[in-house]
C-alpha cells in the first residue's frame, strides 16, 4: 500500500514536475499533463476560454490533423480524453505500457504546437454551444451551475465552466491562443504517469517532448469569497431540483477529513441519514445526497434533493431538521466509523485503477506541491472523531446558506424562512 516506493517526480529544468507512480501486475500506463488553470483562471469576457482551448487542442497540430490524433491513438486501442475544472484542466491517455511513448508524443505535440485552425475554431464553437443548450435543457446538471454562481457572486470562481452563449459565441482564436500562452507553463505544470512505467525513461522521453515549453506563467487568480444567496428559476416541469448549500473547507484546512466523514454520513450513500430519512422512511425524493467540492482557498458543501412539486412542502423542513440534528449532537462512533470506513474503501479502490493513481497524483502535486502517502491520508482519516465530525458540521451550517431551486417551485418557503430552519439562525440573532 505504500507510496514511498512506488512513487518518484523530478523536476525539469522549464519548472515542469514529472511523476511516476509504478504499479506491478498491470499491463497498462495512464498518463497525462494537468494545468494549473481552471475557469478560475479567466477574465469574465473570455468566461469559457479554458473549456475551449481543451476542445481545441484536440484540433489539429503542426504534425497532425485532428483524424489522425484520433486515428493513431485509437490504432492501438488507446484512449485520450481531457477535462476543465475550476482550478485546473486535464489532458490524459491510458495506453498499453509499450504504446506509453506514442501517447506521450501526442499530448506534447496538442499542448506545444496547436494551429487553432479557424475552420474547426468555428466547428468546435458550434459543439460547445450544443453542449451548453444541453446542459440548459437538464436541470439536474444547470442547477449545480445556479448553485455555484449564487454562492461565489461575480466572481470568477462562480462561473460557469463551459461559458455562457455570449461569451463562447464571441470567443476569438487569440483568445483562445493568448490564454493557453500566459496560463500553460512549465511553473503551473504536472506530468504524470502510472502503471507499468520506468522513471527514468519516462522523465529522458518527458524532456526531450516538452523541450519548447515555456518556463513561466501568470499563476494569478481572484480570492473567492463565499456570499451565499438564492436564485429560483420557475419551470413547467414534473420535478423541482433544489441545491442547499454552504461554504465548506480548503484542501488544506484542519477540516478537510471531518467533513469528508460528515459528508458520507449526512449523504454519501444509502445508509446515510437523508437517504434513509428523505427518502426510504417518507418516499418524498427518487434522488438525494450531499456533495463536498474543495478548493485552494475555499470550498462549498451541499446537498442536492430532487422531488415532486407536491412533496417540496415537506422535503425542505425535514431537511433542515437533518442538517440542524448533525450539527447539534455529535453521531454514535458506530455512525462515524461506518462513514470512515466508506471514505476509506473509496480511496483503497481509487488505488487499484492506474487511472485514478495518475489523477491523483498530477492534482496533489498541483495543489500540495507534494503527494501525499496514502497512510498519511488514512491516518487523518481515521483520526476523526464523531466530535470532529459534529464541529465541522457546527462550523459549516452556522454561514448563510445557499439555496438554487428550479422547477415548479409554488410551495417552496421564501428564503428567509429555509434559513431560520438552520443553525445559522440562532447565530445572526
Amino acid at each position: 500500500m505504500t507510496d514511498e516506493t512506488t512513487i518518484r517526480t523530478t523536476r525539469l529544468s522549464n519548472g515542469l514536475t514529472v511523476a511516476t507512480d509504478r504499479m506491478e501486475h498491470v499491463a497498462t500506463v495512464s498518463l497525462g499533463v494537468w494545468v494549473g488553470a481552471g475557469a478560475r483562471a479567466e477574465p469574465a469576457a473570455i468566461n469559457g476560454v479554458a473549456h475551449f482551448l481543451e476542445h481545441m487542442a484536440f484540433k489539429g497540430t503542426e504534425r497532425r490533423s485532428a483524424r489522425r490524433i484520433a486515428e493513431e491513438i485509437e490504432a492501438v486501442g488507446g484512449l485520450l480524453n481531457a477535462y476543465t475544472a475550476r482550478e485546473n484542466t486535464a489532458y490524459y491517455a491510458k495506453v498499453l505500457a509499450e504504446d506509453a511513448p506514442l501517447a506521450l508524443d501526442i499530448i506534447a505535440d496538442i499542448m506545444l504546437h496547436p494551429t487553432f485552425d479557424a475552420t474547426e475554431l468555428e466547428r468546435e464553437r458550434s459543439v460547445i454551444l450544443q453542449e451548453i443548450g444541453q446542459c440548459f435543457d437538464t436541470p439536474d446538471d444547470v442547477i449545480f451551475d445556479h448553485f455555484q454562481e449564487q454562492a461565489f457572486q461575480a466572481q470568477a470562481m462562480g462561473r460557469p465552466v463551459l461559458g455562457t452563449v455570449d461569451t463562447v459565441g464571441a470567443m476569438t482564436r487569440d483568445a483562445v491562443q493568448g490564454f493557453m500562452a500566459r496560463r500553460y507553463a512549465g511553473d503551473r505544470m504536472v506530468l504524470a504517469a502510472a502503471g507499468a512505467v520506468e522513471h527514468e525513461e519516462f522523465v529522458a522521453r518527458a524532456a526531450e517532448a516538452f523541450d519548447a515549453l515555456p518556463a513561466t506563467s501568470d499563476a494569478a487568480v481572484e480570492d473567492a469569497a463565499y456570499t451565499g444567496g438564492e436564485h429560483r428559476e420557475i419551470r413547467d416541469s414534473e420535478q423541482a431540483h433544489l441545491i442547499l448549500g454552504f461554504p465548506g473547507p480548503a484542501y488544506a484546512d484542519a477540516d478537510f477529513y471531518p467533513t469528508a466523514v460528515l459528508n458520507t454520513l449526512l449523504g454519501g450513500g444509502m445508509s446515510s441519514r437523508l437517504f434513509q430519512e428523505i427518502r426510504e422512511e417518507r418516499g418524498l425524493v427518487y434522488s438525494i445526497f450531499s456533495f463536498n467540492s474543495a478548493f485552494a482557498d475555499s470550498g462549498i458543501f451541499g446537498v442536492y434533493a430532487g422531488t415532486g412539486e407536491a412533496d417540496v412542502e415537506e422535503l425542505v423542513p425535514v431537511l433542515c431538521e437533518e442538517i440542524a440534528r448533525t450539527a447539534a449532537e455529535a453521531a454514535p462512533e458506530e455512525e462515524v466509523a461506518r462513514a470512515r470506513a466508506q471514505v476509506k474503501a473509496a480511496m483503497l479502490m481509487a488505488r487499484e485503477s492506474t487511472g485514478a493513481r495518475c489523477d491523483q497524483l498530477g492534482q496533489q502535486l498541483l495543489i500540495h506541491g507534494r503527494a501525499i502517502p496514502v497512510e498519511e491520508q488514512i491516518a487523518k482519516l481515521e483520526a476523526v472523531t464523531p466530535e470532529a465530525v459534529r464541529s465541522a458540521a457546527e462550523t459549516l451550517f452556522r454561514a448563510p446558506p445557499t439555496l438554487a431551486a428550479l422547477g415548479p417551485l409554488s410551495r417552496l418557503e421564501t428564503y428567509e424562512a429555509i434559513a431560520a430552519r438552520l443553525p445559522g439562525a440562532a447565530r445572526a440573532a
